[in-house]
């Protein structure tokens, strides 16, 4: 199925999945650049993402039917295979026939699928720079990924930091390329 969003998120999770796999067992309780957020708080937060993925949009169900399934700990013992487990039923369940085109109750109202997945993949892709942040790799985060995060968060990016989930935006350097800009518009300090 050829769809730039599509293309996009696959990418974002291949991305986010190296860095998984990429994370060592002494790792796991290491600092994120997300206050208060371990490694494991980070990653746990991402994959919690995507299991909510196949009951609301592959299954038709509600926040409230769901209620509280993905809260606490869903990574159990072997982390890494259940992100592989859940970015595989994630990506399953938006590349359904017409399921971009279907409309989905989130937790702050209805939305579009295709608005739900572009909102997930932007969010995967500056996670997988505070992942990638955290556990020494290498931070530099794919063009074609910056560019498709900073287009869908500048619209929303006050509201986020006003929401008490993101830091404030911080000024960027003169002259910073697009992902200093995109990471400094999310309350990032590169």
């Amino acid at each position: 199925m050829d769809n730039p969003l599509l293309d996009r998120h696959a990418e974002a999770l291949g991305l986010f999945t190296e860095r998984v796999h990429a994370v060592r067992p002494e790792q796991w309780d290491a600092p994120t650049p997300c206050t208060g957020w371990s490694v494991r708080d980070l990653v746990n937060h991402v994959t919690a993402e995507q299991l909510w993925v196949p009951p609301l949009v592959g299954e038709g169900r509600s926040v409230a039917d769901v209620g509280d399934s993905y809260d606490g700990d869903v990574l159990g013992g072997h982390p890494a295979v259940t992100w592989d487990r859940a970015a595989s039923a994630a990506k399953a369940a938006f590349r359904e026939p017409g399921a971009l085109e279907r409309g989905v109750g989130l937790s702050y109202g209805e939305s579009t699928v295709a608005a739900y997945c572009a909102q997930m993949t932007a969010d995967m892709i500056v996670h997988a720079w505070d992942l990638s942040r955290a556990i020494g790799a290498d931070d530099a985060l794919p063009e074609a990924l910056v560019g498709f995060a900073a287009g869908e968060v500048a619209p929303y990016a006050a509201e986020l930091a006003g929401s008490g989930m993101f830091a404030p935006a911080v000024e960027p350097p003169e002259g910073a390329d697009p992902q200093t800009k995109l990471l400094c518009l999310l309350g990032r300090r590169p």
